[in-house]
Formats: structure tokens, sequence, C-alpha cells
């Protein structure tokens, strides 16, 4: 049975405190709050540094089950000249305790630079390093391009034969790439506009239902995050998206 979850990029934002979050609500359990109105959220910490064991098993017995976080792989692997050259840097990655999860651990997310060009020989590399499992835990990829370069059958062929999702990116930055290449779909949507109060106007909102639907009727999984943009507004639209999908 197919899944739609939808959310925001992590928790911590002071704009949303008395506007998504109730006025006086205690900072420390704001992943409590976000968690009870999303079934999933995306972790930006993690492409900036390791997070410590403890945060992990904080963040697992905070959030109630039957949520998933995604977690932005580290901008390290995918800096660096020759992505097929970070065996030991995702092996790092892999090692900081995300394990503590459990099925709470989502989709791994993997964000290309700007300058990075299509390199056949180089993605193969990089997606040959990708776990797929850890510690006996099932895991998911997705690779965010921002060239135009990977809207290419082979990058598409690469990515199906293991399973790794290709983002559907609604921003200016990124190529907008809709090609089914796994059991599931991951989108990011960063053109909110502050003077709407849900975000996205009822146009777009009912375009991203149908886009949701239209996966889940391939048999395939879908998360939707709402990211950057006004991101004031990112909880009013994921709000208002979960709404319209029940």
């Amino acid at each position: 049975m197919t899944d739609v979850r939808i959310g925001i990029g992590g928790w911590n934002f002071p704009p949303w405190r008395g506007t998504f979050f109730p006025e006086k609500w205690p900072q420390a359990r704001e992943l409590e709050y976000a968690s009870s109105k999303f079934r999933t959220l995306e972790i930006n910490a993690t492409f900036y540094g390791r997070q410590a064991p403890k945060s992990w098993e904080k963040w697992a017995a905070t959030v109630p089950d039957g949520f998933q976080f995604a977690i932005k792989g580290s901008r390290f692997c995918v800096s660096r000249g020759k992505l097929a050259e970070g065996a030991e840097g995702i092996g790092n990655f892999f090692a900081q305790g995300m394990a503590a999860l459990g099925p709470k651990l989502g989709p791994i997310l993997w964000m290309f630079q700007e300058r990075r060009q299509f390199d056949r020989d180089d993605i193969t590399g990089f997606i040959d390093l990708l776990p797929e499992t850890l510690d006996g835990l099932p895991l998911r990829h997705v690779i965010e391009p921002h060239h135009e370069s990977f809207r290419d059958d082979r990058f598409f062929d690469l990515c199906k034969s293991r399973n790794i999702a290709v983002v559907y990116g609604d921003a200016d930055e990124v190529p907008c790439i809709d090609v089914p290449t796994a059991d599931f779909a991951y989108a990011r949507l960063k053109r909110m506009s502050e003077e709407v109060p849900t975000g996205y106007d009822e146009a777009a909102l009912a375009g991203f239902e149908q886009l949701a639907r239209g996966w889940t009727a391939q048999g395939r999984d879908a998360y939707i995050y709402m990211i950057n943009g006004a991101k004031v507004r990112a909880p009013a639209a994921a709000l208002a998206l979960s709404e319209r999908l029940g």
C-alpha cells in the first residue's frame, strides 16, 4: 500500500514561534509539536556536520510511531571533485548513529552542487558507494541534481538500477524532473510566497495534489517537503496540502 508523507525542513525556526507553534510553546518541545502535525521532517543539520549519537536517540524517542525523518547527506560527500572517491566520507556519515532511528529513518537526500555536471563514470561510482542497508535497516536514497546535464536517460537508468529517486524540484535553481526511477517519489517545493497565507495559492496546491495522487497511482510512496522560499509559510503550505490529500 502506498503512502504520502508531507512535511517541512527542520523544526527550529524562530519565525514559526507564534505562527506555527503556539504562543509560549517551549523551544525544547518544538520537535514534539512539529511531529504531531506532520508525518515527516527533513533534517538539514546533517548536511553541515555529524550529529551526536544521543541526538539521534532523543529524536527517535520524541516523534510518534509511523513518523520518518529524511536525512540530508553530508556536504563533504557531495562537494569533492570526484564523488566516486568518497568512500571514507560516506562511511563516516553512516557511522554517526542514525541507525538509532530504526524504522523512523526515511530517505537519505544527496544534494549535488550547481557546478556538478553529469559524468556517467563518476556518478556510477558514487551510487556504488551508497549502502542499501544500515544495521539491517533498508535505506532509500534520493539525488537532487542542480545541473540540466542530469536530464539524461543514462542517469535515470542508473537510478532505476538501484531504486534511487530523483528529486522533483519546484525551484529556480534545480531542473524540474518527474521521472519514476524508484518505488518512491521525493519532492522539494521552494516557490512559496509570504503574501499568500498558505504559501502556495489554490491552483498550485491543486497541482501538487494531482502530482501526489499520480505518484501513488503508480504504486510509489511520496515524500513532499515545503522547503525554503518564504519559509515562514512552509508549515501552512504543508498543512494545506495535507488537508487536500486527506
